[in-house]
C-alpha cells in the first residue's frame, strides 16, 4: 500500500495525522504530474522550458529528494506496522525482505532522478550564458558554429571551421552558410573595430579568416571590456562577409567531440570514398573504408576533419554530413539517458552565450528543424576564389539562400549561378551546395 499510496498504511493502522499529511501530499504531487503531462502533451514548449530552467531544477531536485527521504520512513513505518515480531520466521523474513527491497527502490529511483536534474543544472549553468534574450533580425536567428582545436602545437585557437546557421524562427527551417579557413581580406561591418584598423580588409601578410581570432587574442587593447577579443573580432568578420547580424555563437573543441559522440552511443553516416584517419601533421594510422557506418566518436572526429586523401572544401562537405546526421539522429529519447555522459563532456567540448533561457527556444526549433530539409551553401571554388574573394556575391548568394528557403524566388545570384559541382565524388561537394543536405549526404 505505502508503496502505491504513500501514507495509506498510517492512515488505515497508524498515525493517521501522518497518514493524511502524505496522502494529501502525494494527491497533489501525482495531481501537479498529470497537469504538466497534458501541458507538455498540448505544447512541448512547456515541458523544455521546464527542463531548461535553473530554477525549476533546482525546486525538482529539493523535492525529489525530500520525496525520497519521506517515502523511506513511511515504508519503514509501515513495515513496523506490520509487528514483525509476532510474526512466523518465515514471513517475518519475507516481509523484512520485500520492505527492504521497497525501500532500495524508492530511494534509488527517487534519488538518481535528483542526481540527473542536478547534473543537467550544473551544465546549464556551465555551457550557457545568462544574458539576456536577443531579438531575431528579419524573423531569423542567425547562430555561428565554430569549431576549432587548441594545443600545445598551435598558436592559440584558430577555427578551423566556421558555419553561420541561419534559422527561420517559426518554422525552424536552416540555411548553412559555410566559410573556408584560408578566406582572404576579409571585411568587417562599417564602424566596428577592424573595419577602422583594417579598411581593405583583412590583407595582413598570411592573414586569412582563421587567422582573425588569434590576431585579436594578440591585440587585446583594441578590444577593452571585451572578454574574448579572438571570438568578437571572428563574428565582426562574419557579419561583414555575409551581411547577417550574428545574434549567438557555439564553440566546439574538437578535443571534447569524441566524448559528446561516445556519450550519445555514435552516429550512423554513408562513407562515399576512403576517409584517412591521421594524416594531420603526422602518419596515416587507418582508414574509414566506404559504405555506411556507425561511427564511434573517434572515427566521427575523423570523418569530420580529415583531409589527408582530398581537400578542405572536401572536409567542409562532411561536416555538414556529421551536423545532418546529429540532429536527424539524436532525439530526446535518445539523448535523454545519457544526459549524465554528455554533461561530463560539455564543458570540455562547448562554449556558448545562448542564455539557459533561451534554450528551449533553440530546442523547440531544432525539433522543428528534423523535418525540414536544411539547405547549404559553402563558399568555395569554383564558386568563390578564397584568395580574391567576390564579398558582393557572397552576400547576394546569402540572400537568394534565404529567399528559396522561405519560399521565395531567387534574385539574379540565384537565377545566373553556376553549378558549383564536381564529378569526384571524394570532394562530397554535394554537401556543400544543397537545398536538401540529408540527400546529400
Amino acid at each position: 500500500m505505502s508503496l502505491l499510496v504513500p501514507g495509506s498504511a498510517q492512515l488505515l493502522c497508524g498515525n493517521r495525522g501522518v497518514g493524511r499529511t502524505a496522502v494529501r501530499t502525494w494527491a497533489a504531487g501525482a495531481g501537479l504530474l498529470v497537469a504538466l503531462a497534458v501541458a507538455a502533451w498540448w505544447d512541448r514548449t512547456v515541458a523544455l522550458e521546464l527542463a531548461t530552467d535553473p530554477v525549476v531544477l533546482l525546486v525538482a531536485r529539493v523535492l525529489l529528494t525530500l520525496a525520497a527521504v519521506g517515502w523511506v520512513l513511511l515504508l519503514l513505518d509501515a513495515w513496523r506496522l506490520g509487528d514483525p515480531p509476532t510474526l512466523p520466521q518465515r514471513r517475518r523474513l519475507a516481509l523484512a525482505g520485500v520492505s527492504a527491497a521497497l525501500t532500495g527502490v524508492v530511494a534509488g529511483s527517487l534519488l538518481f532522478s535528483a542526481h540527473v536534474v542536478a547534473v543537467q543544472r550544473d551544465m546549464l549553468l556551465d555551457v550557457f550564458g545568462d544574458g539576456a534574450a536577443v531579438a531575431t533580425a528579419d524573423g531569423r536567428y542567425n547562430v555561428l558554429l565554430l569549431g576549432g582545436d587548441s594545443g600545445a602545437t598551435r598558436s592559440g585557437l584558430r577555427p578551423d571551421s566556421l558555419t553561420l546557421a541561419s534559422i527561420d524562427a517559426d518554422t525552424g527551417r536552416t540555411v548553412l552558410f559555410a566559410l573556408p579557413r584560408n578566406l582572404e581580406d576579409v571585411p568587417f561591418p562599417e564602424g566596428s573595430t577592424l573595419a577602422e584598423r583594417f579598411p581593405d580588409g583583412f590583407d595582413c601578410a598570411g592573414c586569412y579568416l582563421n587567422g582573425v581570432h588569434t590576431w585579436a587574442l594578440d591585440h587585446p587593447g583594441l578590444f577593452p571590456g571585451v572578454a574574448d577579443p579572438g571570438l568578437e573580432a571572428t563574428t565582426q568578420a562574419v557579419e561583414g562577409i555575409t551581411g547577417l547580424p550574428v545574434h549567438y555563437y557555439a564553440m566546439v573543441n574538437m578535443q571534447g567531440f569524441t566524448d559528446l559522440v561516445d556519450a550519445v552511443g555514435g552516429v550512423t553516416l554513408t562513407v562515399r570514398t576512403p576517409i584517412a584517419i591521421g594524416g594531420i601533421g603526422g602518419e596515416v594510422t587507418g582508414t574509414i573504408e566506404p559504405g555506411v557506418h556507425h561511427l564511434d566518436g573517434y572515427q566521427t572526429l575523423w570523418y569530420a576533419r580529415s583531409r589527408a586523401y582530398d581537400d578542405d572544401y572536401s572536409r567542409m562537405g562532411r561536416q555538414k554530413c556529421v551536423l545532418a546526421a546529429m540532429l536527424e539522429q539524436l532525439s530526446p529519447r535518445r539523448v535523454l539517458p545519457h544526459v549524465r555522459e554528455i554533461a561530463s563532456a560539455g564543458a570540455e567540448l562547448l562554449s556558448t552565450d545562448i542564455p539557459h533561457g533561451e534554450l528551449a527556444t533553440f530546442v523547440d526549433l531544432a525539433l522543428r528543424s528534423r523535418s525540414q530539409p536544411i539547405s547549404t551553401v559553402s563558399f568555395v571554388p569554383p564558386m568563390i576564389d578564397t584568395g580574391d574573394p567576390d564579398f558582393d556575391l557572397v552576400r547576394a548568394k546569402v540572400a537568394d539562400a534565404i529567399a528559396r528557403s522561405e519560399g521565395e524566388p531567387p534574385g539574379d545570384a540565384g537565377r545566373n549561378e553556376r553549378v558549383d559541382r564536381l564529378d569526384d565524388p571524394a570532394r562530397v561537394v554535394a554537401a556543400n551546395q544543397s537545398q536538401d543536405l540529408g540527400a546529400a549526404c
